[in-house]
């Protein structure tokens, strides 16, 4: 998990919409109560915005240099594979930047 730490090298901003109540949100609420701390230590300067909306789709956004963002959709995924999806979106920046 070493890509954990060099999130704020490739991310400009990282945003996490969700609904507060909805079960499609709810691996996306547990991906965020159990990993914001790790992230935002290991990342102080980077923006990490969490949005709660009702009713909404849950979906996890990266904004790149340059006003790039890419977004994945996130209902029906796992808090593993939401994990996986930030790591595929920072590698993503990561080939931005190569």
């Amino acid at each position: 998990m070493a890509w954990r730490g060099q999130v704020c090298g490739y991310l400009k901003e990282l945003r996490i919409l969700l609904c507060q109540s909805s079960p499609s949100s709810s691996s996306a609420r547990a991906f965020v109560e159990n990993n914001y701390k790790d992230l935002k230590s290991l990342n102080p300067k980077l923006p990490i915005l969490i949005r709660e909306c009702s009713n909404i789709q849950p979906q996890l956004w990266a904004r790149y240099d340059m006003g790039v963002e890419r977004g994945i959709r996130l209902e029906g995924l796992s808090e593993a594979q939401i994990s996986k999806a930030l790591e595929d979106l920072v590698k993503a920046g990561a080939a931005l930047k190569a």
